[in-house]
């Protein structure tokens, strides 16, 4: 993991990263390796904290959902939670809030 990567999960305690850094079209592509690492090293289930995301559009909301889709296909547990407002709406408008809050 880059260091501007690993800069944006900040372990809170074990299986819970806090995310900080914006969701959008121009962070996703650094983004996408280091959770890809945290979801692989996971023992069974992993938290995302999204409480400090600032900004998100259509593109962060896809890669969070490639990180579930890739979780599921390492029987992994992953669930997001303190889920922004701005997300939950993008989410709801596209028919997979389900997806997003478990």
């Amino acid at each position: 993991m880059s260091a501007t990567t690993a800069n944006a999960f900040v372990a809170v305690s074990p299986g819970v990263y806090r995310l900080e850094a914006a969701l959008t079209f121009a962070s996703v592509a650094s983004l996408h390796a280091g959770g890809l690492e945290l979801i692989d090293s996971a023992s069974d289930s992993l938290t995302f904290d999204l409480a400090a995301v600032s900004t998100v559009d259509s593109a962060g909301l896809a890669l969070l959902i490639d990180w579930l889709a890739e979780a599921q296909s390492k029987s992994r547990a992953l669930k997001y939670a303190d889920v922004p407002t701005a997300l939950l709406s993008l989410a709801r408008l596209s028919d997979v809030e389900k997806l997003i809050t478990g």
